[in-house]
């Protein structure tokens, strides 16, 4: 028996924004290139792709400010970040127009294995080498390879939900 395809109009994209505000993301910090050509954006469009190779996915609009260091330097980490860390999301999700280095003045950042920019006790920190970049409508979909892992300490996540950021304690076993 064959699956009858149903076709309709493209949904509102306000209706969509709307519904996509119902899906719980993950806060990480996406962080590019060294020194004064360094730069990174809030992202809760990442994945783990694959695990054997370590792959990452993650999806960056290519009208970011960040955007054209991603091909410029072929690295990037990923920043998990904890409640604590919110000022820091804040920071480089660009609130006050902060742009570029800047975008690090909170927070203690060392060089991962590719060079990209990690964050000290984040709660969990991945240096990764783009692999590939598949642009798709307004994003660019960045693959990269796991080349470092850090899992900080600290317990918790901060998490993007309804239009707010929100604390995920951890939860006793």
């Amino acid at each position: 028996m064959g699956m009858e395809i149903v076709t309709a109009p493209a949904p509102d994209p306000g209706a969509y924004r709307l519904a996509m505000r119902h899906f719980a993301g993950n806060v990480s910090v996406i962080t590019v290139g060294s020194g004064e050509s360094r730069s990174g954006l809030v992202a809760t469009s990442t994945v783990s792709l694959s695990m054997e190779p370590p792959l990452m996915l993650v999806c960056v609009n290519r009208s970011s400010s960040s955007w054209p260091l991603f091909e410029a330097h072929g690295h990037f980490g990923v920043n998990a970040l904890a409640p604590r860390h919110q000022p820091i999301a804040e920071r480089f999700a660009g609130q006050g127009g902060i742009k570029g280095a800047d975008r690090f003045a909170l927070g203690e950042w060392r060089r991962g294995p590719t060079g990209a920019p990690l964050l000290v006790g984040a709660a969990v920190a991945l240096d990764c080498e783009v692999e590939d970049m598949i642009e798709k409508a307004t994003h660019m979909i960045l693959i990269g390879r796991v080349r470092s892992i850090e899992i900080g300490a600290e317990a918790g996540a901060l998490v993007y939900w309804h239009g707010g950021y929100r604390p995920l304690e951890t939860i006793s076993a």
